[in-house]
Parts: C-alpha cells; structure tokens; sequence
C-alpha cells in the first residue's frame, strides 16, 4: 500500500481512482464494508482503491473536549492495509483544512488530485466547513462532475448498530467480548514496556510488563482483564491490571501485564495487548499475600478463558476449511 502524507506529494491523479474517505476511527466491521466495496469496485474497473483520512481526528482540533479515540494512527495504517487498499492518503488536519469547503475538496483534492472516479461514503458521512457535504450534495455534486456515488447503509451486528462512539462507550464499560463483534476484532492497547516499581515479581511472585496510559487516551474500566500478549511476532496469554494499584497507593494509571509461560528482559521493547474479557475492578487488598492469592485466582479463570478461545478459534478454523 502506498501511504502520502501530503496531498502536495501527489504528481499525478491515479488510474480510475475509486474513493473512500472517513475517519475511520478503529477501522471496525462498517469501515470495513467501505473498503470491500472500493476495492471490489477498483478491481472490477482495474482501477486505484484509495482510502482517504486525516490525522489528527478533526475533533482534536474543532471541539474544545476533543475525542478519545480507538485506534491510533499506526493501527489505522495497519488495518486499512490489511483491507486491501491500494493507496492511503492522511491529509493533516488543521483551522485552514476545516475552513475548506466541500466544493473545495471534492473538486481540487478529490477529482484534480487524486483524478477520482468513483466514491464510496457511508450513510451518514459528512464533509467541508459546517458539514455541508453530506450524501445528498456528493450525489448532486457527482451528477454535475461525472462521478458516480455509492452510499452504503448502516452495519449492524445482532441488531446493534457499528458505530465508533458506541464502541467507544463499550470499552469504557469494559464490554470486552461486545467491542469484538463491533470492531470483527479485539480491543488493543500498545506502547513500550516501562520501569516499574519492581514489585510484581519481588513481592508477589508475578513479574509484570508495565504501559503507562494516558487518563486523555480511550482507557478501558479500570480492573483485570484476560489478556493476549503479542511480542516479537509471538502471541501469549496473560492478566493484566489497568488502573492504579490501589493496594499500594499509587496514582500513575499504568496496564500491568503478567505474562504467562515468558521470561525475557523486554523493557523499552514494543507490546501489544488483546483484551479479551473483563474478570472484575480493582480491589484495595489488606495484605500483599491477599492479593497475591487474588492474582493466583486471576491467572487460573484467565487460562481457561484463553483455552476456550483457543477451542472457539479451532472449530472456527474447521467450519471455514470445511465451507
């Protein structure tokens, strides 16, 4: 996949370009619908498959409360590519992009530009100043110009519409096993694995991997989640904590990570981290032995959720192999 990050940086309008564009903030099972339509739609005409976005979200910079956002733009790249996108143009977002009108951008990006063709919005997009852009002027506009508009329907899963912000108020919730069907994947966390306290393997016998959190990131319920681990390539299971340790008294909110059947020094090193499944909150224990034994109890319902995850994914695998 080809990724500019400044329209400016585009020479020449592409071949039969179709179009998508959105925030596609966590890329989940309704972005998903846009891109296999854009890039079935750019394959059938040997066209361009082009995925517009920006970064950062434009509420970062329009709304004083910003946004807390699922997925950052690393994620998106990865996801967007994995879609089967051809090309990915992240146009910065700033006062004198949200000033642009959408005559403005669909007719000096979008068609100028990029040389599109075809384009693909969902139900309820909207773009340029003020929002004026929604479907019916980007139908209006592509009779008037040339191209042709697809407008594709709300996704819903078991009756539940996809959708960023109920997805977002899932993980708040702590709703781990609701987010997946949302997002056709697991919430994930990453960063690089800091210093701790040293406390998890001198005092209670269970290392841990330490991500500090951000409180203006999207941060899941506080509490101990079932947890995939992947490192290097390689996938674990493990608990991890996400809060404050109030059993310490600590106040830095921190993912803490008990990483099963794993012994390397990895600090300073890339983590990422599945949430499977909310256990419970986070408890002030009376004794370091208490919740040592709590941990134990963790780790226990831990590995058999992972082992019936394991079984879930298996026959899921045999269905397919068998279909």
């Amino acid at each position: 996949m080809e990724i500019y990050r400044d329209i400016s940086a585009i020479k020449h309008p592409f071949i039969r370009a179709h179009v998508t564009l959105g925030n596609f903030d966590g890329v989940h099972l309704g972005h998903q619908k846009l891109f296999e339509h854009v890039v079935t739609r750019a394959r059938q005409d040997q066209g361009t498959s082009i995925a517009v976005t920006f970064d950062p979200h434009p509420l970062k910079v329009l709304s004083p409360k910003g946004i807390r956002l699922i997925s950052t733009t690393e994620q998106k790249i990865e996801l967007i590519e994995r879609a089967g996108i051809d090309v990915l143009v992240i146009i910065p977002f700033n006062p004198e992009v949200a000033v642009t009108t959408a005559e403005e951008f669909v007719d000096q990006v979008l068609l100028e530009r990029l040389g599109m063709c075809d384009l693909v919005v969902g139900y309820d997009y909207a773009m340029g100043k003020g929002r004026q852009g929604d479907t019916a002027f980007l139908e209006k506009r592509g009779l008037e110009k040339g191209f042709s508009v697809l407008v594709v329907p709300a996704h819903y899963e078991q009756g539940n519409l996809v959708s960023s912000s109920r997805i977002r108020e899932l993980v708040a919730q702590g709703k781990m096993r609701d987010v997946r069907r949302l997002l056709g994947r697991y919430y994930q966390i990453r960063g690089d694995v800091q210093w701790g306290r040293q406390r998890g393997g001198k005092l209670l016998g269970f290392p841990t991997a330490n991500l500090n959190l951000s409180e203006e990131d999207l941060c899941p319920k506080r509490g101990v989640y079932v947890t995939q681990v992947i490192y290097d390539g390689r996938q674990y299971g493990g608990v991890s904590n996400i809060g404050y340790n109030p059993t310490f008294g600590d106040t830095g909110l921190v993912a803490e990570t008990h990483i099963f059947e794993f012994n390397a020094d990895i600090y300073g090193r890339p983590l990422k981290i599945n949430l499977l499944r909310h256990l419970r909150g986070e408890i002030t224990f009376d004794s370091i032995d208490a919740l040592a034994a709590q941990i134990r109890r963790d780790i226990q319902v831990a590995q058999e959720v992972l082992a019936q995850e394991r079984q879930r994914r298996l026959i899921g695998y045999q269905k397919g192999a068998t279909s």
